[in-house]
């Protein structure tokens, strides 16, 4: 099996993620989330293959989301708006995004990754 890791190489999250994806043996491609964000297309393709609300894609912990003001924004958007902001700057979206075309991770948690990516 082979996946495309949209990851951000400081973030401590997907460095997790991508030992946890060496140790286990999948091969994937590392696409750096900010130089090269996912488009809307990509976006809507992602949230849609992993069954989570739009929301969940948001880096809530992040200094830009803080910056803002997310946090009380986002309930008046669309979801449609919310992609396109999530498309404007990577360091908006949670990471890393693991995806094989069928289906699509946000984040990283280990069991998670084993139930999906093993």
């Amino acid at each position: 099996m082979s996946v495309t890791v949209y990851q951000y190489p400081k973030c401590g999250t997907c460095r997790k993620a991508i030992k946890w994806l060496d140790e286990n043996g999948v091969e994937y491609e590392a696409i750096h989330i900010v130089e090269h964000p996912p488009s809307t297309t990509e976006l809507k393709s992602f949230i849609e293959k992993s069954d989570l609300p739009v929301k969940k894609f948001f880096n809530t912990s992040g200094k830009k989301y803080r910056e803002l003001g997310l946090k009380d924004k986002l309930k008046d958007m669309s979801d449609d708006e919310m992609v396109e902001l999530l498309a404007s700057d990577g360091m908006l979206i949670k990471r890393p995004i693991v995806t094989d075309g069928h289906k699509a991770t946000v984040g990283f948690k280990e069991d998670t990754f084993a139930q999906t990516w093993k």
